[in-house]
């Protein structure tokens, strides 16, 4: 199970520790504690808030791309794993942004990618690569 502080958290939303405090307090998303007694959000609670935001806030068209490059990357919260005998569709929610992403089983096995983890989805042209951070924690960046 992954955990995120409340400073993680509100970095992947995009909001003030503040505004992510609010929410907890409110209801809005579940909150424990940890061994070091800060609050802490389960990853798969987190990644469905995540979700909400997303759905409920306008989004500025986007506007045309004059330039790419394979750096481009998406860190973000895994919502949806559908895993069949071979392949397995990963869905990451980064910022406003959903990222869908076709990888073999074995590979998603692998990385452990599950909902509610951090993972790291790398894009050019067609292909997306989907990584978890080294080491990684529960803190962001």
């Amino acid at each position: 199970m992954t955990m995120f502080r409340i400073r993680e958290a509100a970095q992947l939303l995009g909001v003030s520790d503040d505004t992510v405090r609010r929410w907890a307090d409110a209801g809005r998303v579940p909150t424990g504690v940890d061994d070091a007694g800060r609050r802490v959000i389960d990853g798969v609670d987190l990644a469905r808030l995540a979700e909400e935001i997303a759905a409920t806030v306008e989004h500025p068209e986007p506007r045309p791309m004059v330039g790419a490059s394979a750096r481009n990357q998406f860190t973000g919260l895994v919502t949806k794993v559908i895993k069949d005998k071979v392949m397995a569709q990963i869905e990451i929610q980064a910022g406003p942004h959903r990222v869908v992403a076709l990888l073999s089983r074995e590979a998603a096995d692998e990385l452990a990618l599950t909902p509610g983890a951090l993972a790291i989805a790398s894009i050019k042209a067609t292909n997306v690569v989907v990584g978890v951070p080294e080491h990684h924690t529960g803190r962001v960046g």
